[in-house]
């Protein structure tokens, strides 16, 4: 059936509430697709950095290895011994449950953050700290542990206070965006 009436105009078969929709979904469709290409962008420039951070780092502790090697090396030629740096990082587990532990080791072990048998942490030593340690020595066992050995832990078991709540550390925007502000954006700058 043809129109015999060409002047005359019909309403639009779609109403004009559909039509605002579709241009509303239209108009966030294209904002969404540009803001993702902007955070992909964003993303491909903060891995890259963390990869130079990575690779800085690694140079860096080859860099000591080999000051370490030649002065162990160096020591040995010239008849002396060679003393090694102090650490300065602890790693503390706590060995023994709650049974009959008197009070001031109770209170060294809570400031220690080992509230539960098999929990670990990392202390910064000081004369304070290991004075700490001394005295709470048969509940805990405690070394100093190597670089291999924080990457691990960190990698594997690594968590942080975000908002009062224990988050896994599983991507480097999470330490950007709580740590960013310290110059701390991934994994091996923690």
């Amino acid at each position: 059936m043809s129109n015999s009436f060409p002047y005359l105009t019909f309403p639009s078969a779609v109403p004009e509430v559909v039509l605002k929709q579709r241009r509303s979904a239209e108009r966030l469709r294209a904002e969404r697709a540009a803001r993702a290409l902007k955070a992909k962008a964003t993303h491909k420039a903060s891995r890259q950095v963390a990869l130079r951070r990575a690779e800085a780092y690694v140079a860096e502790y080859r860099r000591q290895e080999r000051m370490e090697v030649a002065l162990r090396r160096e020591a040995k030629a010239t008849g002396n011994f060679y003393v090694p740096a102090e650490a300065k990082v602890a790693f503390v587990i706590r060995i023994r449950g709650i049974n009959g532990v008197p009070p001031q080791t109770k209170k060294i072990l809570q400031l220690l953050r080992l509230r539960q048998i098999h929990n670990g942490v990392f202390v910064r030593l000081n004369k304070a700290t290991i004075e700490m340690l001394r005295l709470v020595t048969p509940y805990i066992a405690w070394g100093y542990p190597s670089l291999k050995t924080v990457r691990e832990l960190v990698y594997k078991r690594g968590h942080g206070k975000i908002n009062g709540q224990r988050v896994p550390l599983i991507d480097n925007s999470i330490i950007e965006r709580e740590l960013g502000k310290f110059g701390i954006i991934c994994m091996e700058d923690l």
